[in-house]
């Protein structure tokens, strides 16, 4: 059987469609040989495996339209929707003609069977039994041991969020927090090492990981433990909210001689109070541009990105200054900037203050070009100085600890599954390897 993957979305999306690769070139227990499947360019696939994102309307928008194209392009593969958008809206892909079969949630063994409903001509899509979201436990003992294609590995480590964001459909459909247990964790790192020289620590909500275990743990244990257990690769935290990077992590940024990657990305969302509150966000500006000063005095050199929603209902020209403000102050080495854009289902979707998207998209220009600025300042800042990268796609470009994207010189290894050490250019935009 001949398959292919098509992922939207985040790392955490990306390593749950690697655990569906995974269980679908194994094959189900006692499966014919028939079902196990090869990856596979789109126009020679049997199976079209889509694995949807909902965070905005334009992730729902580009899932349905890759379906449309995956049908014109390969009229004869089945097409197997699952992911986030499948949770909330199932009933709009099953209405789809071209889609065979709906998977409501990011489950592997209900993708399997989902796949083998579709190979064998059901044709309609079916009702999925699993009316909640759950984090997969299956096949323990074959741990996740690669992402096909990539130099770095996800790790995953929890689901699902606690919180309640007024903007956020991520959690209505990955429902609430739920961590894997540390031994769990810790088999997966080291079978993923074997293929990969950096492992980026992900799930929904990182920064919880831990609190519904028994015994409680946290994330900062289980990176000690990642770094005593697994030796080799260098560890990267996903992103994880300010305030919950407790100082026992920073000693671990501070003092891992970079096994665990000096780099961070803090959502923040606004930096006014205001729209702060009307996010439902849990932290104020002061807290934020407290613990990022914090941060940044504790760990240097140092990574710091952000992730900043601009046009949110009720959101003034005050509000929207004092978010350039904070972020021209902070030590930011990069944005990720989203005009605000409503969720159906969510509270903020119903807010009143809704303005033009023009207004949005222009407060996000301002704060992208502010970005970019502050990025090329960090790079010039670091030019000339010793730092190991590791290398990514056909090793043109390379990623170092403190998450700077460099080109490579000349000089381009061949063996992409370890770090290699190098020396930044004066404007730190290249690296020349030793």
């Amino acid at each position: 059987m001949q398959v292919h993957y098509k992922t939207f979305g985040c790392k955490a999306n990306q390593y749950d469609t690697e655990r569906m690769r995974q269980l679908l070139e194994a094959g189900a227990p006692g499966a014919a040989s028939a079902l196990r499947a090869r990856t596979s360019p789109l126009e020679a696939a049997d199976l079209c495996v889509v694995n949807t994102c909902t965070v905005t309307n334009q992730a729902d928008a580009d899932a349905r339209r890759f379906i449309r194209r995956v049908a014109r392009r390969n009229p004869g593969a089945r097409i197997v929707v699952a992911g986030c958008s499948a949770v909330l809206r199932a009933r709009d892909y099953r209405a789809m003609d071209e889609v065979s079969e709906v998977v409501r949630g990011h489950d592997p063994a209900e993708v399997l069977a989902a796949a083998n409903r579709a190979l064998a001509g059901s044709g309609a899509a079916s009702a999925n039994r699993a009316a909640t979201p759950r984090l997969v436990q299956l096949d323990r003992a074959r741990p996740l041991r690669r992402r096909a294609g990539a130099t770095r590995g996800w790790l995953k480590v929890q689901d699902g969020c606690d919180r309640k964001c007024s903007f956020c459909a991520t959690r209505l459909a990955r429902g609430r927090s739920r961590s894997r247990t540390p031994d769990e964790v810790v088999a997966e790192a080291r079978a993923l090492a074997r293929n990969h020289p950096e492992l980026v620590i992900t799930g929904v909500h990182i920064g919880h990981y831990g609190r519904d275990l028994d015994p409680r743990t946290t994330l900062t244990a289980l990176v000690r433990r990642l770094l005593d257990e697994v030796p080799g690769p260098r560890f990267r935290l996903g992103s994880i909210e300010a305030t919950e990077i407790d100082d026992g992590m920073l000693r671990l940024l501070a003092e891992s001689g970079g096994r665990l990657a000096p780099h961070l990305h803090m959502p923040l969302q606004s930096g006014a109070d205001p729209v702060l509150r009307g996010m439902r966000r849990w932290h104020t500006r002061e807290h934020y541009r407290r613990r990022a000063l914090d941060i940044a005095a504790a760990v240097s050199p140092i990574g710091l990105g952000a992730d900043i929603i601009t046009g949110f209902p009720g959101e003034t020209d005050a509000d929207h200054a004092q978010t350039a403000d904070l972020v021209d102050e902070l030590p930011f080495t990069y944005l990720h900037v989203f005009p605000w854009s409503p969720r159906e289902g969510t509270a903020a979707a119903d807010m009143p203050g809704l303005l033009p998207q023009r207004i949005a998209w222009e407060r996000a220009r301002e704060l992208r070009t502010l970005g970019t600025e502050k990025g090329a300042h960090y790079a010039r800042r670091r030019g000339g100085s010793l730092v190991e990268v590791v290398m990514e796609g056909d090793g043109g470009t390379a990623l170092t600890g403190d998450y700077m994207r460099v080109a490579v010189g000349s000089r381009r290894p061949a063996d992409h599954r370890r770090l290699h050490s190098g020396t930044l250019s004066p404007d730190g935009s290249e690296v020349a390897l030793q």
